[in-house]
C-alpha cells in the first residue's frame, strides 16, 4: 500500500527515476494522524499537595526564628 499524493508521472519536478532536482521539494502527500481520543486532563492534586507542604515549611522556619529572636530579648 502506497501513501497517497500525486502520480509521479505528474509531480512537476521529479527526475528520471522518481528523484527530486537539487533545491525542488519534494510533493506534498496527503496525511492521515491524529488523536483517536481526546487526551485525559492531567490532575493538579500534586501541584497542590506541593505548594502546601512548602508553606507549611515557610510558615514553620520563620515561625521558629521568630521564636529564637523574642527568646534572646
Amino acid at each position: 500500500m502506497t501513501a497517497p499524493g500525486p502520480e509521479p508521472e505528474d509531480a512537476p519536478g521529479l527526475e528520471a527515476g522518481g528523484s527530486v532536482a537539487p533545491g525542488d521539494t519534494p510533493p506534498d502527500a496527503g496525511q492521515t494522524s491524529g488523536l483517536s481520543h481526546p487526551q485525559p486532563i492531567p490532575s493538579r492534586a500534586g501541584l497542590v499537595i506541593t505548594l502546601i507542604a512548602v508553606g507549611v515549611l515557610v510558615v514553620g522556619v520563620a515561625g521558629f526564628f521568630i521564636v529564637r529572636a523574642l527568646d534572646l530579648l
